[in-house]
């Protein structure tokens, strides 16, 4: 498919009858822009499930550290972790979001439920077909694939061998989780292209309480292979909790593949550069294990750790309300409502923004309490909190840039251009693996995590100036009003922060104990929080009422 219709700039007339595809999707914008209010509405549902799938996300983080820390065996499963990981996002991961539901939504619209059922039948089969096969063959080449993934894995400690087999088992061994996540992500797809939000959203919890169990009752008498078996059991779990919910879709599931039907070929047509970008992004993890395993052994899992954490606000902020807006934009996309698309992404973007700047801000003043809080027991000692802090730091600058990446994609995808965003992520990655080239050896894990930050923040730029132009503008007033008063709220809230800290430290109430992190965090953590909503509700600011209107209720 083309990379999309070219732009038609918004000084063109309503009522004019351009000839360009572009045009006469601008042409039938009539209907009002939708509400943010509604937007907050369906990712409140999202938002739920996330929030309690990341919360337990931290946990499993914490049942890790107090098992395993940063031992050399936990950073072979990391390493394990990639190509399953891989099986999985380049098949359903690219299937859904870019592919299938902007193209079942038009086929709904246009054709009607029953052809919108046979095109989900058909994805899903050959999702699932694609997914046993690549598995397989990854199983095969396993111990080709996994030494390449972290070439300095137990050369500092001189069990090269016994962890690059570790990792080739454990790899061997989480490949049966794809075979699930296959079939689930395609569900994932259909129930949310169906408006059903509840059974997606709480996937992800049976997914993190799989590992949970792993890591609590099978770490003692299988190691990190209970880790493994728990990543396969939430796999299960994730399937398992969602297929229910096709009943009240109304699904209707047959056995056919359909490769003549022109929606099945849009669909693979639009899965070919998601394909490409999501090898983007999964380079971008391999380039942390790659370059952490020259750094240390125990680098690995810091770099792991860093990284759950700071994905905390990721997923609350970015990724629950792009997710729940999504299919709203891809009905407008198909409809031609020009106008709604562009309140829309707007709205969507503004409220990200104003969430994640201060998660940012906070993440990066608050990250050493947070990692002594959460993760400092058992196994996971003084040393490991410090290599996580100083890569948490630096990955938490780009808390923000990566929320807004996740709606600034989606708003292409509803356009069934995959390229753009594509092309964007592979400029990322390449920019990434050139920072960490350059800065992993004068910095370490804080040069790694700053890679990652610099190359996000690139990437937003990108994006949110391709986006602009492509749908003749994102309200750039009330976007960069909204966006100045976060950040001098944020700012506030810094200097809120730091003075506490400075007060509490003077008054001898440190971080080097487990009260003395739980008093940062709640009392300059809070007085924080208090001068940003302060600030923000000084300011006025639409984005601040409507969203406490939505948490009120």
């Amino acid at each position: 498919m083309p990379n999309g219709p070219p732009h038609v700039s918004r000084s063109r007339r309503d009522d004019d009858e351009p000839s360009t595809p572009r045009g006469r999707f601008l042409a039938r914008s009539d209907r009002a822009p939708s509400g943010l209010s509604m937007l907050l509405g369906a990712a409140s549902v999202v938002a739920a499930g996330f929030v309690l799938s990341r919360l337990l996300g931290v946990l499993r983080s914490v049942v890790i550290a107090d098992a395993f820390g940063t031992e050399p065996d936990l950073s072979a499963y990391w390493v394990a972790f990639r190509l399953p990981d891989l099986v999985f996002q380049l098949l359903a991961g690219a299937t859904l979001s870019a592919a299938f539901i902007p193209t079942f939504s038009r086929v709904l619209l246009r054709h009607g439920e029953a052809a919108g059922w046979r095109l989900a039948s058909s994805v899903l089969n050959l999702v699932a077909i694609a997914t046993f096969v690549l598995a397989g063959l990854a199983f095969v080449l396993a111990p080709v694939l996994v030494p390449w993934l972290a070439p300095g894995l137990g050369e500092a400690t001189g069990r090269q061998e016994e962890l690059r087999a570790l990792a080739v088992d454990l790899t061997r061994l989480m490949l049966i989780s794809p075979l699930f996540f296959g079939i689930s992500g395609m569900l994932t797809g259909i129930l949310n292209a169906r408006q059903h939000f509840l059974a997606p959203a709480f996937a992800p919890v049976l997914y993190n309480l799989g590992i949970i169990f792993g890591a609590v009752f099978l770490a003692e008498p299988l190691g990190v292979h209970g880790l493994a078996w728990g990543v396969v059991a939430g796999s299960a779990g994730h399937l398992l909790v969602q297929a229910p919910a096709l009943r009240a879709a109304r699904m209707r599931w047959r056995p056919t593949l359909d490769l003549g039907s022109e929606a099945v070929r849009d669909v693979l047509r639009l899965m070919g550069p998601r394909v490409v970008g999501l090898a983007a992004a999964q380079v971008n993890f391999l380039v942390i294990v790659f370059f952490a395993s020259f750094v240390s052994d125990e680098a690995i899992s810091a770099m792991n750790y860093a990284f759950l954490m700071m994905m905390l606000p990721v997923g609350v902020i970015g990724m629950a309300i792009s997710t729940a807006v999504f299919p709203t934009l891809a009905a407008h996309a198909a409809a031609r409502e020009a106008a709604a698309l562009r309140s829309a992404i707007s709205s969507a973007l503004r409220v990200i923004l104003f969430l994640a700047i201060p998660a940012s801000v906070g993440l990066v003043l608050l990250a050493e309490p947070a990692v002594r809080l959460l993760l400092e027991r058992g196994a996971f000692d003084a040393g490991s909190t410090a290599m996580v802090v100083e890569a948490l730091r630096i990955f938490a600058v780009g808390i923000a840039a990566m929320s807004a990446t996740e709606i600034l994609s989606r708003g292409f995808y509803a356009l069934s251009d995959t390229r753009t965003p594509v092309a964007i992520a592979v400029i990322s990655m390449a920019l990434n693996v050139a920072f960490a080239a350059v800065l992993v050896s004068p910095f370490g894990l804080g040069g790694l995590a700053g890679a990652a930050s610099l190359a996000a923040l690139i990437e937003f730029g990108l994006l949110v100036r391709l986006l602009d132009v492509r749908v003749g503008g994102l309200e750039r007033r009330p976007l960069r009003r909204s966006v100045g008063s976060t950040v001098i709220a944020s700012i506030v809230m810094a200097q809120v922060v730091i003075i506490v800290r400075l007060l509490l430290g003077e008054a001898g109430l440190g971080t080097g104990t487990f009260l003395g992190a739980l008093g940062h965090i709640v009392i300059a953590g809070a007085l924080g929080l208090l001068a940003f909503v302060a600030i923000s509700g000084a300011l006025h600011r639409d984005d601040y009422q409507l969203v406490l209107r939505r948490l009120g209720r």
